[in-house]
């Protein structure tokens, strides 16, 4: 079984009443057992790559100093460390998830030189929030269709950031009933905006069609969570008219890996919307500064994927509010049904390295063969549109949907998300690179190859990556497949340092493609 990681949220907000069924009650032993461990897994993997430093020896463990403090950390496996112990008096201890993060607090203390409140109480709501989950799952019905039980997959989330599923410090009765992990499902609200404060953007008609609005206004569906977020800064706009509520969807939206993007299958439609909750690195509000330049990002991306045989699945426009241009904007996503070779069902990246029930990943019969299909479908679009396009995908796990045939045999790469696309006319070419060697080789393939290795052993991933990337003629490539090593985004100094969410860092980490 997959290790699985989650994190906590708190937030003043009454459980909605057509949702009390996702409270759930204190976890037993076993829950909390495994709460624990859980939680421990991408903090570990954000200590050992960013602070801590091997120390060479024999043995079933793997041991570390921390620079900081001077103390030995050792802990068992590779992709998903557990079982941590520190050395002292002369013996190793266990060390529990609440001293783990003490720990890694005194260390990043000693280490920076500077103190942070905020951090180790995400990383302790994590702990929380994975009770919280796994309670939530026991007792829920997954989605049928794969592609959404994909989706819903992400327990553990993002391997290596201190506090993946972090989100806003409130109770779970608050957010579960918006979990995509819960396999939650909710209408969205619909809105009346009055139509002398509509501000809008690119193609907006789907929007339309989710309900009637009243004459004078046009339909804005909302969030449910964020409305109660925003309860207090929209209650002038409901007073006074320029806000009405017209009631619900008359279907279910599903909630995404993404939290605030929902997918509706009976339209085949996406919509993103603002979240004033901080999930990884960023409190989740549309930005207008990414709102302005989303059409300018989503047309560059939609032109380098004109000719090929993957699919962008484009940001069409936005709607909402001049006096709560961040707050109510929605962000309107192509569906999947007409990016998607016939018979082939989509699955998100992410959830093939988290595993799921019917993963192809975990099933493929011959993986060397998949891994060689996954490959020609993931990489040449990405590479592509960077040397061909001067675009910049945020080719990572959870902007990835690979199309997978009857078989399980990757046929067709989707990608998607306008507001993380950099373009080369507004970076160097070096920093785009560097951002997309990380999304696309770290923080994706390697994660991939790592995990197929793992449900079968023996198989050996990184010839056939060079193979892949060195078929395409960019100059950048001889030297990705010599260097030494490979740059890995530090979020856990990211975060204690408090730095800008978008304000990337990168460390070396070794490169398994050198010296093939």
């Amino acid at each position: 079984m997959t290790d699985i990681l989650i994190v906590s949220v708190r937030t003043d907000r009454k459980e909605p009443e057509e949702r009390v069924d996702l409270i759930t009650p204190p976890a037993d032993d076993d829950t909390a057992r495994r709460a624990d461990a859980y939680a421990a897994v991408p903090l570990l993997n954000c200590l050992l790559r960013e602070v801590a430093r091997p120390v060479p020896g024999p043995g079933t463990h793997a041991t570390y100093r921390l620079p900081g403090t001077g103390r030995l950390l050792r802990v068992r496996g590779t992709r998903r460390p557990r079982a941590p112990e520190v050395h002292a008096a002369g013996a190793w201890r266990r060390v529990g998830h609440t001293e783990l993060v003490k720990l890694v607090a005194e260390e990043l203390r000693r280490h920076t030189g500077l103190s942070n409140h905020e951090l180790p109480a995400e990383m302790l709501d994590s702990r929380e929030a994975v009770a919280a989950l796994l309670a939530a799952r026991a007792r829920a019905t997954p989605p049928d269709d794969p592609y959404l039980r994909s989706e819903q997959a992400l327990v553990t989330g993002h391997t290596h950031h201190p506090a993946p599923k972090a989100r806003g410090g409130g109770p779970a009765a608050a957010w579960l009933p918006y979990a995509p992990e819960a396999h939650a499902r909710f209408p969205l609200t619909l809105l009346g905006l009055r139509e002398d404060t509509v501000v809008e953007e690119g193609d907006t008609a789907a929007l339309d069609g989710l309900g009637a609005a009243p004459p004078g206004y046009r339909l804005l569906p909302a969030h449910p969570w964020q409305l109660e977020l925003a309860a207090r800064d929209l209650a002038p706009a409901f007073a006074d008219g320029r806000l009405v509520r017209l009631g619900t969807t008359a279907f279910p939206v599903w909630p995404t890996a993404a939290v605030r993007t929902v997918y509706a299958p009976e339209r085949d439609l996406f919509l993103k919307f603002s979240l004033d909750v901080r999930i990884t690195n960023d409190v989740r509000r549309l930005w207008r500064h990414d709102l302005l330049r989303l059409r300018t990002t989503d047309t560059a991306a939609r032109d380098a994927f004109a000719e090929s045989d993957a699919a962008w699945q484009s940001d069409r426009g936005h709607r909402t509010a001049d006096f709560a241009h961040e707050q109510l904007a929605v962000v309107v996503r192509d569906g999947l049904r007409g990016h998607l070779p016939p018979g082939a069902t989509p699955y998100l990246a992410a959830a093939l390295v988290e595993g799921f029930d019917g993963s192809p990943l975990a099933a493929a019969p011959r993986p060397a063969d998949w891994w060689g299909a996954y490959l020609s479908r993931v990489v040449p679009p990405a590479l592509t549109a960077f040397g061909g396009h001067g675009v910049v995908l945020e080719a990572h796990l959870q902007n990835t949907l690979v199309a997978m045939d009857p078989d399980g045999t990757p046929v067709r790469a989707l990608y998607r998300d306008a507001e993380g696309v950099r373009l080369l006319s507004e970076v160097s070419r070096e920093a785009g690179w560097e951002r997309l060697v990380y999304c696309l080789v770290v923080n994706h393939l390697m994660e991939v190859a790592a995990a197929l290795a793992d449900h079968h052993p023996g198989l050996d991933p990184w010839p056939a990556l060079r193979r892949e990337l060195a078929r395409h003629d960019l100059p950048e490539i001889p030297a990705l497949l010599t260097a030494p090593t490979l740059p890995a985004k530090t979020n856990l100094l990211l975060r204690w340092t408090a730095a800008d969410g978008a304000d990337a860092r990168y460390r070396p980490l070794p490169s398994p493609l050198a010296g093939g």
